[in-house]
């Protein structure tokens, strides 16, 4: 077994490496770029070695720099992780010829499966069955299109080099295939330096379930069954499960030999991952199922076949890495119960699930247990950066059926606190809830079936709410009151006192919160032990005490009851009843504008890089045009018009780095 190992990755999967290492006694390095020197994988790591600046491309994409770091620091063997160089075939064999163990499949398994096309010409030799579709060399925009009109819409247009939802692109006719080619070629070439596409026949109503394989280099090849990924936005995964909701014996039985066969086919050492689209059923029968693409890496919902298998895939990385074989045969593995993986993201779900970023402000996970699994690679006052992908953790339960497991997922997101940054934690708790999810009517496009009650126009706040966000701003002005008085040598003195006491007058004052567009005014007046507190003509009792944790435990009128109430700048999130509600605290005595008098400009959502300009200057555009696209944490944004009107000039060039809030279009409405 190896003394020390390099991990060539950041964030979570980093952190989740080393978890293990250090239970095996492996000692672990981390790379690090600038942005990430304060980082928690690096916290974690025996040892770190800064390999370059913030940008990907320019620090964790640097095979020559990270293979110097494992020379230089004496590490046997390097674990790619997953993304960036994890299935870089140039990565693997530079690796050999060093003298360090890559920690995954050979470099002819990755070589083979790193184009889809490839791939599929493999997997139908080995009598895998693929997708209707075409997967040759010609990219000749025109051919593509006829061969999709040829396949019948809609068709789905995918980058053969990709993966993670990038360079994937629906189309629904002919006439929109030349935008979403070039569209898709474009991030294609961006995110994986080829812009090779496929096209295929978009399957209605798919389920996306893959298989855990693993191989070792005894010749055993095993499946560790199937994960059912088919929730996604995007095409970008967000609820996992395993295992598949309704899958039968015989079709698991018959999908894993599926997928024993492709990783034999190619010789597969290690953990991967094989992909199907599974068509839907009818009268009962299952739908067919085509294979799609294989992941030569250890995936990021492999948390969920670790819950269902009591196993841990990176110690049988490591094991078979190092030479061993694998711990388990076929007939040895089974499955335990059920497991749910949701993804916390830093994003806005109402603003199209927009990433965001700042300082994680406040960060409490649920407490972790035997059914509870928090994988994450930042901590409470860290940073978000628009570098790399937003991910803040996944969140893992498990239950003796899924029944108990989305019971236990319901509580856990109910638990989960984050104050700092825009993030999908209330999203996620309503879509575990739909009638869908509920029910495992499962297919990629549950979320847009889904779309009035996960998007809900306008939700009144509740009157708890308000009467919990003034109590602790009150118990929080007390506080502060307290600290500045506490030096005072008269521990008797009034002006310790927050108690409403006036001169021949009666203490009465208002506060003014506000939610979105809603704003809510409070009269607050002192009692015994407490205050009195009026909302809407409606007078209640309040009393509470605020703890340094943010933890309010109140009493309205007759209840009693908790809550978390976190304050940032305005802000204070209140955190009730699985629930979570920004409330800003409003400065009556601020006499500013309204904010909405800049007109004529439209601004960048977060920092990022311009890549595209689609529209020309003087063109007359009409409402949601397209005009630019800006490319920020790994993914495309297009800029819109808000209206009709006319393009008057472009602050910024392709390939230009903007800020969050840079003027990019000077943009006039016309009527």
């Amino acid at each position: 077994m190896f003394k020390k190992i390099l991990i060539a990755n950041r964030g979570e999967i980093a952190c989740r490496v080393i978890k293990t290492a250090r239970r095996m006694g492996i000692a672990t390095v981390a790379v690090y770029s600038e942005a990430d020197a304060n980082a928690r994988h690096v916290r974690l790591a025996d040892e770190a070695v800064l390999i370059g600046p913030a940008a990907a491309r320019e620090s964790y994409l640097k095979a020559d720099r990270i293979l110097e770091a494992a020379l230089q620091t004496g590490a046997e063997a390097v674990h790619p992780g997953y993304g960036f160089l994890s299935e870089n075939e140039g990565f693997a064999e530079a690796c050999a010829a060093a003298g360090v163990v890559f920690i995954g499949p050979p470099v002819a398994a990755i070589r083979a499966m790193g184009s889809k096309s490839a791939a599929k010409a493999l997997m139908g030799k080995a009598g895998v069955p693929l997708t209707p579709g075409y997967h040759g060399d010609d990219q000749d925009p025109e051919h593509l299109r006829e061969e999709a009109d040829a396949i019948g819409y809609p068709v789905l247009i995918k980058a053969s080099a990709g993966g993670g939802g990038k360079g994937m692109r629906r189309v629904e006719s002919s006439a929109e295939f030349d935008a979403a080619l070039t569209s898709c070629k474009r991030e294609a070439k961006s995110s994986f330096g080829d812009d090779h596409v496929l096209v295929e026949k978009y399957v209605l109503k798919p389920r996306h379930i893959e298989i855990q394989v693993f191989g070792d280099t005894h010749g055993n090849v095993v499946h560790l069954f199937e994960r059912d990924c088919s929730v996604q936005r995007r095409h970008q995964k967000v609820l996992e499960e395993a295992p598949a909701p309704g899958m039968t014996d015989a079709r698991r039985a018959a999908m894993g030999r599926a997928a024993v066969d492709a990783a034999r086919a190619v010789g597969y050492v290690g953990a991967g991952t094989v992909e199907f689209i599974v068509e839907a059923g009818l009268n009962g029968e299952a739908g067919k199922f085509f294979f799609m693409e294989m992941n030569t890496r250890l995936q990021v919902e492999h948390p969920v076949t670790e819950m269902i298998t009591g196993l841990d895939l990176v110690e049988w990385q490591l094991r078979v890495a190092s030479g061993e074989a694998m711990p388990l045969t076929q007939d040895q593995l089974s499955i335990d119960g059920h497991a749910l993986e949701a993804r916390i993201y830093a994003e806005d779900p109402d603003k199209g699930f927009l990433p965001s970023t700042g300082r994680l402000v406040y960060l409490s996970p649920p407490v972790e247990s035997d059914h509870v699994r928090v994988d994450t690679g930042v901590e409470q006052g860290d940073e978000i950066t628009p570098f790399y992908d937003p991910m803040i953790a996944k969140l893992i339960v498990w239950g003796s059926d899924r029944r108990q497991a989305l019971a236990r997922m319901r509580q856990a997101l109910a638990q989960y606190r984050v104050v700092g940054v825009a993030n999908n934690v209330d999203f996620l708790a309503r879509l575990v809830s739909t009638p869908s999810f509920a029910n495992a009517d499962l297919d990629t496009g549950l979320i847009e079936r889904e779309t009035a009650l996960l998007f809900p126009d306008h939700v009144a706040v509740p009157d708890d709410v308000w009467l919990l966000a003034a109590l602790a701003e009150l118990r929080r002005e007390a506080r502060i009151a307290e600290k500045g008085a506490a030096p005072s040598p008269d521990r008797d003195s009034p002006w310790r006192l927050l108690d409403g006491w006036r001169l021949n007058g009666h203490a009465r004052r208002t506060l003014t919160l506000r939610h979105g567009e809603t704003s809510q005014t409070i009269i607050v007046e002192p009692a015994s032990s407490g205050h009195q507190l009026t909302i809407d003509g409606h007078r209640v009792f309040a009393r509470g005490t605020l703890g340094p944790d943010s933890q309010l435990q109140a009493q309205l009128g007759e209840r009693r009851m908790r809550a978390t109430v976190v304050a940032s700048g305005e802000r204070r999130q209140v955190f009730f009843e699985g629930r979570s509600w920004p409330i800003a605290v409003v400065d009556t005595l601020n006499v500013g504008g309204k904010g909405d008098e800049v007109v004529g400009g439209l601004k960048a959502p977060m920092p990022g890089k311009v890549i595209a300009l689609i529209a020309t200057t003087g063109a007359v555009v009409d409402k949601g045009a397209p005009l630019l696209v800006l490319e920020a944490m790994k993914m495309e944004h297009t800029i819109t018009a808000p209206s009709k009107g006319v393009v008057k000039a472009f602050h910024y060039a392709p390939g230009d780095q903007v800020t969050d809030g840079a003027e990019l279009v000077d943009f006039e409405a016309v009527v």
